[in-house]
């Protein structure tokens, strides 16, 4: 099949689950989740830069972030529906004028608030979430037996984000200045996701029956109880659970440069240590999505926060650069599939009907968790003037997740037990 007939709607015979399309399909949505991770992760390499510029506490200067997560997971809900309605195509384009006018009106922002509103509004709420959430769950239709990989390297896009970003917006930025930089993010995001997003018009094929869920647990018929649980009380508790998981892991993410900063490694070197950081996570995502179509998305999720417990545990006596290289790497290496765990564990133990809302849902708690812990980790700092009671309450919302996810095993077993 050309691309001449992608873009003239082909048929749904002949853009069939996991065919050569599909593939190239799940290419061009891991190129657009990573040119629009931009929006996420650029707060994070110019947080010590605004700071200084607008005379801001860390604290304060940590809210554009948060705000630009709030933003990305409301927007994730509203683009996800927009997807739904008129295909996946549309919101990436509205994500490719949001991302190109937030940047620049962030680049050229006068004061904190009017950065505030183009990170939020813009980047957030219009932009990334654009290219992530229904990216996501337009791929989950394209893929059966492979579900898992499939989302694994599409979802891989926001950590390859993380590792090409920081180090390319660092060297802009100690040559040209934060603003400059901003702006020419801006126009490169309007000539390049504009065109990808034309590659997306054809709809999902509507399949005669089906599809088989990825992972050894089936996917549940209506009005059944998904691990043991009602609907609503399993949905409230994987969305705590998502909270939790993302407060611990944005403690790192967030503030690794400013950390660095702090010791005296320097900007640069924070940047690179972002970058490792999610490079790895890139790695962990992939290897992560293999291990979840055979053991399933729960016990996945679990490897990955006891594996993020003890990645966190180990930056409190990392104080040097060399070792905080090296835990950078394992953090990434250990917490990169745990994200992807949630969307799997909702295709296979809600309805298939029900499963866009509520993985657009779950993954919106993400988001916010992200926001919170950034803002979190800055206020932290703020009342104790070091960064280690802010690793410390990361591990304590890890350990949260943890016990939830612990608890969803032990209904899922025990539900098992009563139906068999």
């Amino acid at each position: 099949m050309t691309s001449a007939a992608v873009l003239r709607g082909a048929p749904a015979a002949a853009a069939a689950i996991e065919s050569t399309y599909a593939w190239l399909r799940l290419a061009v949505s891991l190129v657009l989740m990573t040119i629009g991770g931009a929006g996420m992760y650029a707060v994070t390499v110019v947080l010590p830069a605004i700071q200084v510029e607008f005379g801001v506490a860390r604290g304060d200067a940590s809210l554009p972030y948060t705000l630009t997560m709030i933003g990305f997971g409301v927007g994730g809900v509203v683009m996800g529906r927009m997807a739904d309605r008129f295909g996946v195509m549309w919101p990436v384009l509205v994500g490719g004028v949001g991302l190109g006018v937030g940047f620049i009106a962030a680049g050229l922002a006068p004061g904190l608030w009017t950065f505030c509103i183009a990170q939020g509004l813009f980047l957030g709420f219009l932009g990334t979430s654009a290219t992530f959430a229904p990216l996501v769950s337009d791929t989950s239709l394209w893929f059966d037996r492979r579900r898992g990989i499939a989302l694994a390297i599409c979802m891989s896009g926001n950590y390859v984000a993380g590792a090409v970003w920081p180090p390319v917006m660092q060297h802009f930025i100690d040559g040209h200045g934060w603003r400059n930089t901003y702006v020419g993010i801006g126009v490169f995001c309007l000539v390049t996701i504009l065109p990808l997003a034309l590659f997306l018009r054809p709809r999902p094929p509507v399949l005669a029956a089906p599809a088989p869920t990825a992972g050894p647990v089936p996917a549940p018929a209506a009005g059944s109880r998904p691990m043991g649980l009602a609907p609503g009380v399993a949905q409230t508790l994987l969305c705590v659970a998502g909270v939790a998981c993302c407060v611990a892991m944005s403690m790192p993410q967030v503030h690794i440069v400013a950390y660095c900063s702090d010791l005296g490694f320097g900007a640069a070197r924070g940047a690179e240590m972002l970058a490792l950081m999610l490079g790895m996570g890139v790695v962990s995502r992939l290897v992560s999505g293999w291990i979840s179509d055979r053991i399933g998305g729960l016990r996945t999720l679990l490897l990955g926060s006891v594996l993020q417990g003890i990645a966190l545990l180990s930056f409190l006596p990392a104080a040097g650069m060399m070792s905080l290289y090296l835990v950078s790497a394992m953090f990434g290496l250990f917490q990169g599939g745990i994200v992807p765990s949630y969307a799997l564990i909702v295709r296979q133990h809600f309805p298939p009907a029900e499963a866009g809302a509520r993985v657009g849902t779950v993954l919106m708690a993400t988001l916010f968790g992200m926001a919170l812990g950034g803002w979190m980790s800055g206020a932290v700092f703020d009342l104790t003037g070091s960064y280690r009671a802010a690793f410390l309450n990361g591990i304590a919302w890890n350990a949260l997740n943890l016990a939830i996810v612990l608890f969803l095993l032990y209904r899922l077993r025990s539900s098992s037990s009563r139906t068999g």
